[in-house]
């Protein structure tokens, strides 16, 4: 038997998984990572480290499998998107810290970018001008830290986002290290035009980051690079894939066809819809992305939205309020009253997310009364969680003229049958979740997979199987109401911060 791996760079860890040809988990590892927090507003990440544990989960995940890396027929890599860093060539030394996507130190200096040239960016990239995107984190440790820019006097200075930085260490490092990334995570940095899928000598200029210490850009499925014989893997193997993560969760939920659309439930969520070959400009806060490219065809393209905070908002229940002690306690709490009993709660920790884009909102609870007790309270944070996708869907629908009928799920809140439940009456459609939901790594094992033969499309589409179905019990007059409610909410969480 052969087999596909993946490795599965995210925010706070990193697993390599073993899939065999009916797609399902042989084998897998997970170690986390430090998260850095030095100053408010600011989350790193140590390079050295998460190359460090990359190598561990890879030989612990063959070590549980059972087999040798040559037995792998090739590698797929998908990664925690817009986390950005430098490192020196001739040392193979991270030159600081990656600076995180959820990192917001550059707020003041995009907020200095003239109309003009946020109009550019926003044409060229289909993104919105903030911190969240890779730029301005280059651009603060090119102004920052002057061993940048000795290593680029000196040649050896390379930056990219993490996929770059696994790829060239997987690949050889110092010694024969490939400097390559591919559209997807390309598509985040604000530096790459959608129409050339290359970077954008313009947009580099507004940055001022030199072409030269960026990697190739490349179709996600392809080959990159082999492996080094000499590194975790123990053998050469070709390197045949890499995908951001959300759009490596899209290829995993075989949505590979125009108009179809799956939420990521994690920390935050992220909806993405196919757009098939069209870059759909959005006009209600969605981010125009790029979805997938194999090697020989036509790069295909997504509306995206994001909301920041969904599953933290869980975790700030248990460790901030102490309303639970285990994230999973919510929905029996929540089950244990019938409605939110006017309670509503918008989540705006740091600031909303799509479609608002508002970073002066803060979170608030409305509603309540002596009557409100925790379970309101519990019951208000799924539902805040549902209304957020709502309004990204809608936003995407009115975007694209396509009329939603099912959303494809996947993520740990998925596992809260109540709050699918919900999802499915807010949205007023179909709700499914695959039988197979390690749907991140397994999409980045599916585009390396089409690359060598080890599976066709029509195969991957017959392996996507439904796990569970929730269907719509309210009625439109229930989730007008409801809406109407949250917006108000929504309304009074914006111009807490000037």
């Amino acid at each position: 038997m052969s087999f596909i791996g993946s490795l599965d760079q995210g925010t706070s860890s990193t697993r390599f998984m073993i899939f065999d040809h009916e797609g399902k988990v042989v084998a897998q590892h997970q170690r986390e990572h430090q998260q850095i927090l030095s100053q408010p507003g600011w989350v790193e990440h140590d390079g050295a480290e998460i190359w460090a544990r990359t190598q561990e989960v890879i030989v612990l995940a063959l070590q549980k499998a059972g087999i040798k890396g040559e037995d792998l027929v090739a590698v797929g890599i998908t990664n925690q998107r817009e986390t950005a860093l430098f490192w020196d060539i001739s040392t193979g030394k991270p030159l600081g810290n990656a600076i995180v996507w959820q990192d917001t130190r550059t707020s003041e200096y995009l907020s200095s970018i003239s109309t003009k040239d946020s109009t550019i960016l926003r044409e060229r990239t289909g993104l919105t001008v903030a911190p969240y995107f890779s730029a301005s984190k280059l651009h603060w440790m090119l102004e920052n830290r002057p061993a940048i820019h000795e290593a680029i006097e000196a040649g050896t200075a390379r930056a990219g986002t993490i996929d770059s930085w696994l790829l060239w260490n997987l690949s050889g490092g110092v010694k024969e290290g490939v400097h390559c990334t591919d559209v997807t995570n390309a598509s985040r940095t604000l530096l790459m035009n959608l129409d050339t899928l290359d970077w954008d000598s313009e947009l580099l200029d507004i940055f001022k980051i030199p072409r030269s210490v960026l990697p190739e850009i490349k179709p996600s499925s392809g080959k990159f690079a082999m492996t080094d014989a000499n590194g975790p893997f123990k053998a050469c193997i070709p390197i045949a894939a890499i995908l951001g993560d959300q759009q490596a969760a899209m290829v995993g939920q075989a949505c590979f066809d125009k108009g179809q659309s799956k939420t990521t439930y994690g920390t935050g969520n992220f909806a993405l819809l196919n757009t098939g070959t069209s870059k759909v400009k959005s006009k209600n806060g969605l981010l125009t992305t790029v979805l997938f490219k194999f090697e020989n065809g036509p790069a295909h393209f997504a509306l995206e939205g994001s909301v920041a905070v969904t599953g933290s908002a869980i975790q700030w229940l248990r460790d901030q309020l102490g309303v639970i002690s285990e994230a999973s306690e919510i929905e029996s709490l929540a089950s244990s009253v019938k409605d939110n009993g006017g309670v509503y709660f918008v989540p705006a920790f740091s600031g909303l997310f799509a479609p608002y884009w508002r970073s002066d909102a803060r979170g608030v609870i409305v509603g309540l009364t002596r009557a409100a007790t925790k379970a309101h309270l519990a019951r208000a944070t799924l539902e805040a969680i549902c209304y957020q996708t709502k309004e990204i869907l809608d936003a995407m629908s009115n975007d694209s003229g396509i009329a939603l009928t099912e959303m494809r799920v996947d993520g740990g809140i998925t596992s809260n049958a109540l709050c699918m439940q919900m999802q499915s009456d807010i949205l007023g459609f179909e709700i499914v979740r695959p039988q197979i939901q390690e749907t991140t790594a397994l999409g980045a094992a599916y585009a390396a997979g089409l690359a060598v033969g080890f599976w066709t499309l029509n195969e991957i589409r017959i392996q996507w199987q439904r796990s569970q179905t929730w269907h719509p019990s309210s009625t439109p007059e229930e989730r007008n109401a409801g809406i109407d409610q949250w917006k108000k909410t929504v309304a009074r969480s914006l111009d807490w911060v000037d």
